[in-house]
């Protein structure tokens, strides 16, 4: 067994929602269940229900440095060699939107990883104010954290059923933002897909650059899906970025949704956008085949 092997099994520490784990109530309950506390009322007419036939899914548990880290996976039952995707969930953490994405990612025969990012600071999902979620978990996890437990879940990807060479990467708001910087982080990823996720900030200690700082040197392919009418993304920001990635080597480019504000895919919230969101998910698999996911 070489070190990569050793060091990847080690990680795991629970692999089935029937162990019979009791640990902080399965690390704050199972991930993948109910909704985000700040994001209700769901507009439960637009719910995408993705179900399980045909797929392994439920929650495992990866010791990282130490902390127990839950993270929700699907992938079809029985299969080996599987393309792999991360899924990087907006500031509402691993509820059951982000799962229903990574079953319907199984259901296209993928390996689809769900890591619960925020472990360490909080429950996103308990969290009723988005002020009190921003301020009290989200500013409070470093990006260094978030890039080293990712480099966990790929390693542990890469002896369980994972494809080392077909490594992907797509995520929501906070999670688009992440996509792009991981994808700088680890020129192994085939392929990004960042669902608007914020371009430009101020730098701090936890959040030290941007990915427009980390633009002209990325060398993995991303798609930025973003919405014209998103308030919180200016169109000018990713002009900076698109003029950023032009001096650098990569092949990433930018769909933008005119009829789209933010959150256009979040299929329970009054911001989902059906036509948007349905071309946004037909694209992300077409990206993820061109660039040798699939």
């Amino acid at each position: 067994m070489d070190d990569l092997t050793r060091d990847a099994e080690s990680l795991l520490t629970k692999t089935r929602l029937s162990d019979g784990v009791d640990r902080r109530g399965f690390l704050k309950t199972a991930l993948g269940t109910g909704f985000a506390a700040a994001t209700l009322p769901v507009m439960a007419q637009n719910v995408i229900k993705t179900d399980t036939v045909g797929l392994t899914a439920g929650t495992i548990v990866l010791n990282i440095g130490g902390q127990d880290v839950p993270v929700y996976r699907a992938q079809p039952e029985g299969k080996t060699n599987l393309p792999v995707v991360l899924v990087i969930s907006e500031i509402f953490g691993v509820h059951e939107h982000i799962a229903d994405v990574a079953r319907r990612f199984a259901k296209q025969g993928y390996l689809a990883l769900a890591p619960d990012l925020f472990v360490r600071q909080g429950d996103p999902t308990k969290v009723a104010s988005i002020a009190d979620l921003q301020r009290d978990i989200i500013a409070k996890t470093p990006d260094a954290q978030v890039l080293t437990d990712l480099d966990a879940v790929v390693a542990w990807a890469k002896v369980s059923g994972g494809n080392a060479d077909k490594i992907a990467i797509t995520g929501f708001c906070w999670g688009g933002r992440i996509t792009w910087l991981y994808a700088a982080h680890n020129p192994s990823i085939k392929a990004g897909v960042a669902w608007y996720g914020r371009l430009m900030g101020d730098s701090n200690a936890n959040f030290p650059r941007h990915p427009v700082d980390v633009a002209g040197t990325l060398t993995v392919p991303v798609l930025g899906l973003y919405g014209a009418k998103d308030t919180g993304i200016s169109q000018e920001s990713i002009t900076v970025m698109k003029a950023a990635l032009a001096k650098g080597p990569n092949k990433s480019t930018f769909i933008i949704y005119p009829n789209s504000g933010h959150a256009f895919h979040a299929d329970y919230r009054p911001s989902y956008v059906e036509a948007d969101a349905k071309d946004g998910w037909g694209r992300t698999l077409a990206w993820f085949k061109q660039n040798g996911v699939v």
